[in-house]
């Protein structure tokens, strides 16, 4: 982790003139602390600014809480070499999220293993963290990308619940490698269940190998996934030949790897990461600035202040580092990753994103429905029953029939003249209203007049000089009736509005003609008398 490795690469990608060829080359300013803040406890934040070699004597217990003791020393100027690195990495993902750059480069960033409240494995702010969070800002999905040989456990940590995440991390695992954690079967947990994705590695894996899984895998998270913002962690310490590593991956690999990334066009933060044989970090991260500026460079090393660095691998971009540790990998052992990681990615139901209003979610089903049409409601309905006007329950299904199955066993009032609603609805062609048709049926009955039915004539009208005579006839059930006239057609139907229309006249003519057979004798005998 020694700056003389961002030293010889910024020799290298100026000597090729891969500088000309980047839009734009910033001095970012240093992370504040309130920045940092956004992510890493403020007592942790206060303590790495005041802690110096000096003070460390004094301050051995914060020293010893807070993990920076063998992998994380403390030295000179700690404080502002944290924010120097981490304001880089927002810097790059302010650019991004502004739009004006596609590709942003921090090669001295990707601290992976900094926690929200201690340091850990040479990493003491993390800087990936914080630039997630702002890409978050403009971002709905972020996929995080580790092929650091060292799991990304502080990142993985700080988004283990999140479904706006995705992390993935290619990695050395054997339980007691550094940081012992990065399981296949650590996938997350609550929310962001089956966003976070391990590919535990074993040592020696060659070029071939590394490349089939790691396409495969990142081509299926893609897929499933669907980031609008990619975060690539470039440790070169997964570089065969390195000092803490176990792996036998060549820079053309390792840059290959950058480059499958880089082809999918989503907008793309690089930081750097681990390795710790300097000339070869150096030579990796200057190849794979050229993959990422789409410029080819030769493999002979341009002249520059730090040739003796190079010398012993007689100044090559791509000196061998393949072969020196045993491939304990097997097809076999990598195929049942990749099928475990599949079924994982089964489980994603869609990318989620992210609301632009701000509605309660308890409000949000109330405010559609009010917003449909009539059109769509009655769509809802079904197809059979869309536009149709929905019957009263007082007269749906069983209300059209009489005795056992009718709802509510009433006897009609005889004084109510139903007939003639039970006429209409009788022109209406529909069969089986037995009670409606009883009662227009038991209305029009002489039974209320106290006389007999008067026939009427063609025309549905009683003849003026038929007088009927009073007589007592006990009235009709009007259920025979009506049943009668249910079973009828479209006559049986006319005629019983005949009959209930012959029954008003009847009564009407009846009252009249009694009273003119009581006063017409003594009016005649008046005008004889005359």
């Amino acid at each position: 982790m020694k700056p003389h490795r961002l030293t010889l690469t910024n020799a290298l990608v100026m000597g090729y003139g891969l500088d000309k060829q980047i839009h734009n080359i910033y001095d970012p300013r240093p992370a504040t602390k309130e920045e940092l803040e956004n992510y890493h406890d403020s007592d942790y934040i206060d303590f790495l600014s005041k802690v110096t070699p000096q003070t460390q004597t004094q301050m051995r217990q914060m020293i010893d809480n807070f993990n920076c003791v063998e992998d994380c020393p403390i030295f000179a100027d700690l404080y502002d070499f944290c924010r120097m690195y981490a304001g880089g990495s927002l810097a790059g993902a302010r650019k991004l999220c502004a739009g004006t750059t596609d590709i942003a480069i921090n090669w001295s960033g990707g601290l992976h293993h900094a926690k929200r409240g201690e340091a850990s494995g040479f990493c003491y702010v993390n800087d990936i963290v914080l630039a997630i969070l702002e890409l978050l800002r403009y971002h709905p999905r972020v996929l995080y990308i580790d092929i650091d040989i060292h799991h990304g456990d502080g990142v993985e940590l700080a988004f283990y619940q999140s479904n706006r995440v995705m992390t993935v991390s290619f990695h050395k695992y054997t339980g007691d490698f550094f940081p012992g954690t990065g399981k296949l079967d650590d996938n997350g947990s609550g929310p962001g269940k089956h966003f976070c994705l391990n590919v535990p590695l074993q040592d020696g894996i060659d070029d071939d190998m590394y490349l089939t899984i790691f396409k495969t895998v990142i081509e299926d998270t893609v897929t499933a996934f669907r980031p609008t913002a990619i975060v690539l962690q470039c440790g070169a310490d997964s570089l065969g030949c390195d000092r803490l590593g176990a792996f036998n991956l060549s820079i053309a690999a390792h840059g290959e790897c950058v480059n499958f990334v880089r082809k999918y066009n989503v907008p793309l933060l690089v930081v750097g990461g681990g390795g710790y044989t300097i000339k070869n970090v150096s030579r990796c991260w200057t190849y794979e600035t050229s993959v990422l500026v789409g410029a080819e460079i030769p493999d002979e090393l341009p002249r520059t202040v730090y040739d003796a660095f190079f010398a012993d691998s007689h100044w090559k971009l791509h000196p061998p580092l393949t072969g020196k540790v045993d491939n304990q990998n097997s097809p076999a052992s990598l195929q049942r990753i990749t099928i475990s990681i599949r079924n994982k990615l089964r489980y994603l139901q869609g990318a989620p994103s992210v609301a632009m209003q701000e509605i309660p979610p308890d409000l949000q089903g109330l405010l559609a429905d009010e917003n449909r049409t009539t059109e769509e409601k009655d769509e809802e309905k079904g197809t059979g029953q869309a536009g149709e006007k929905r019957l009263g329950r007082s007269t749906a299904r069983n209300e059209f029939f009489d005795g056992d199955n009718d709802n509510d066993q009433e006897t009609p009032p005889v004084s109510r003249g139903r007939g003639a609603t039970s006429g209409r609805r009788g022109r209406a062609g529909r069969r089986g209203r037995g009670r409606g048709r009883g009662r227009g049926a038991a209305a029009s009955t002489p039974a209320d007049t106290g006389t007999p039915a008067t026939p009427a004539t063609e025309d549905g009208e009683t003849p003026a000089e038929v007088i009927p005579e009073p007589s007592v006839v006990p009235p009709k059930r009007g259920r025979g009736r009506g049943r009668g006239r249910g079973r009828g057609r479209g006559r049986g139907a006319a005629a019983a509005a005949a009959a209930a229309a012959a029954a008003a006249a009847a009564k009407e003519e009846a009252e009249t003609a009694t009273e003119e057979t009581i006063s017409t004798p003594a009016a005649m005998d008046v005008d004889v008398d005359s």
